[in-house]
């Protein structure tokens, strides 16, 4: 009886407390909702939505997901990445709260030293030798390039027929070349300068083109002054991606029968890394750039990761890899938006030579004629 009576003396406080605590329950639940619907009901023009919660979840990898189906759906236990773990709470928060990942001190220090932000790139698919200190750089060319270069002897195309001589009279390629002024130093009279107005990397795309039509494969290539553009236009450097999407556009609506899209660079890295001996023979390397600022970039992902495994399979080493790029400093789109099958390929280094980038031009046309028509062949069964 004693205890029953002290528990009833307690019983009025009690239950004020428990009706604070569900006065306070039902207005965080209201707020929530409210948050909810201003977050997800707002008109796109003022950008609540893709602005606030995209750049939350982009703080977290994508492999964190899995762990939200695995709630629903025990299946998804066997999904996880090889020694992934599930992140803790005070990882997940200080992601959230800071935009910095915990032993990556890109995150901090790309916004903090300028120049940084280039690193903002992800490693999609690594090939050999390629790691954050090996990405792909970038250096911005003087306003004025001259025609100083000379091409000097280079090795000659052998001409093959396309096999069962079919060759397809429409153009299915579409070569161009943002920055069309990056030049190779072998063919420079001095390392002053990288570029070159006319030995550059237009020449290698004209080499694709022809490999390509040796394969059986029509190609278009544009030759846009993309340098002078910016120069009348007084737009800067960065605004090259800018300054051609109005030339893909139109060939997308002069040509129709266009299905893929190379935007070819030159990397600035030394020749140890854009370099690879195959039996006996140099050639110029290639990595594949992905533009992730766009909702639909998977698919130009896919793509690039479909070519750096064919083009592995048959030269093994001649692929640097695949990465995708976002973020400060950098364009993040490249006009990959335009086509789920344009990509960047950065053909070679400044120190490769035109001989190099030309049997790696030749390489490409051969494995891509092999995803081509084996695509082809796909589409025409079903």
């Amino acid at each position: 009886m004693p205890k029953y009576k002290k528990w009833k003396r307690k019983r009025p406080h009690i239950i004020r407390l428990w009706s604070k605590w569900l006065v306070a329950g039902t207005a965080v639940l209201i707020l929530l909702f409210i948050g909810i619907g201003l977050l997800t009901g707002a008109k796109t023009t003022y950008r609540l939505y893709s602005d606030t919660i995209q750049e939350w979840t982009t703080q977290l990898k994508g492999s964190s997901f899995i762990y939200l189906f695995e709630m629903e759906n025990r299946t998804f236990s066997g999904a996880h990445p090889d020694e992934n773990r599930i992140p803790g709470l005070s990882t997940l928060a200080f992601k959230l709260l800071t935009s910095l990942t915990p032993n990556d001190p890109r995150s901090l220090l790309g916004r903090e030293i300028p120049g940084l932000s280039f690193y903002n790139s992800q490693i999609i698919i690594a090939g050999e030798g390629t790691n954050f200190a090996t990405l792909p750089i970038e250096s911005e060319p003087p306003l004025d390039v001259d025609h100083k270069g000379e091409e000097g002897d280079v090795e000659e195309k052998q001409q093959d027929s396309p096999e069962g001589n079919q060759t397809i009279k429409e153009d299915r390629v579409f070569i161009s070349h943002t920055h069309n002024t990056e030049s190779f130093y072998p063919h420079l009279p001095d390392r002053s300068t990288a570029y070159d107005g006319k030995v550059n990397i237009t020449l290698v795309g004209k080499r694709l083109a022809e490999s390509l039509e040796n394969e059986g494969i029509g190609a278009m290539v544009d030759l846009t002054d993309v340098a002078s553009i910016l120069k009348q236009k007084g737009m800067k450097h960065y605004q090259s991606y800018d300054a051609m999407r109005p030339v893909i556009k139109e060939a997308m609506s002069q040509n129709e029968s266009l299905q893929y899209y190379f935007d070819l660079h030159r990397d600035s890295l030394p020749r140890e890394n854009t370099t690879v001996n195959i039996d006996g023979k140099e050639y110029a390397r290639f990595i594949f750039v992905i533009g992730a600022e766009h909702s639909q970039y998977e698919q130009n992902l896919k793509f690039a990761s479909d070519m750096h495994k064919l083009l592995e399979s048959k030269y093994p080493g001649i692929s640097r890899g695949v990465i995708t790029k976002k973020g400060s400093g950098v364009d993040g789109v490249y006009n990959q938006d335009l086509d789920p099958n344009l990509i960047v390929v950065e053909f070679g280094g400044v120190e490769n030579n035109l001989d190099e980038l030309y049997r790696s031009a030749d390489v490409m046309a051969e494995v891509f004629s092999e995803y081509y028509f084996n695509a082809e062949k796909v589409s025409n069964d079903s």
